[in-house]
Formats: structure tokens, C-alpha cells, sequence
């Protein structure tokens, strides 16, 4: 009798445990949604990988353009890349955070 009654004490503190927990979205296959971080994470990265591309194509052509070749010219396609993927992929998370 004292062991049902300790059972069922425990039982309604996890049922109070597990009414307070806020409801998750579930899609049709059973998957979540990304959180909002998740998405930010995403937009960064989205943006990052075409500012690469557009980096690639622009810093080539103008180092080619005012004349730099070999290990100059690597370096500044290089940091065109790096500049224009950090710039475009910060403003592609900003644009996916406002959407959250």
C-alpha cells in the first residue's frame, strides 16, 4: 500500500514536470524546425559561400588587371575572397535573423 501510494506521488510530480514544457512544432515527417540560431547560422553560411564565388570572379579579374601574377596574385584574389564572403554572409544572417 505505502509503495502504490509512493508511485503515484511520483507519478503526479512528473506529470506537473511535464505540463510546463512549452509545445514543439513537428512537420509532416516528424521533423523540427531549426531554431532561430540555426537559421542565422545558415543565412551566414549561404552568404559566405556566394560572396566566395563573386570574390573569386572580381579579385581575379582586377589583380589580373593592375598586372599581378603567381604567389601576389593568389594572395589577393585571396583576401578579396575572404572579404566579400565575410561581408555578404554577415548581411544574409542579418537578413535571416530579422526573419525570425
Amino acid at each position: 500500500m505505502l509503495l502504490k501510494l509512493a508511485a503515484c506521488n511520483k507519478m503526479k510530480k512528473l506529470k506537473v514536470l511535464f505540463s510546463f514544457q512549452m509545445p514543439v512544432s513537428v512537420g509532416p515527417y516528424g521533423q523540427t524546425q531549426p531554431s532561430c540560431f540555426d537559421r542565422v547560422k545558415m543565412g551566414f553560411m549561404m552568404g559566405f559561400a556566394v560572396g566566395m564565388a563573386a570574390g573569386a570572379m572580381f579579385g581575379t579579374f582586377s589583380c589580373l588587371r593592375i598586372g599581378m601574377r603567381g604567389r601576389e596574385l593568389m594572395g589577393g584574389v585571396g583576401k578579396t575572397m575572404m572579404q566579400s564572403g565575410g561581408t555578404f554572409g554577415t548581411f544574409m544572417a542579418i537578413g535571416m535573423g530579422i526573419r525570425c
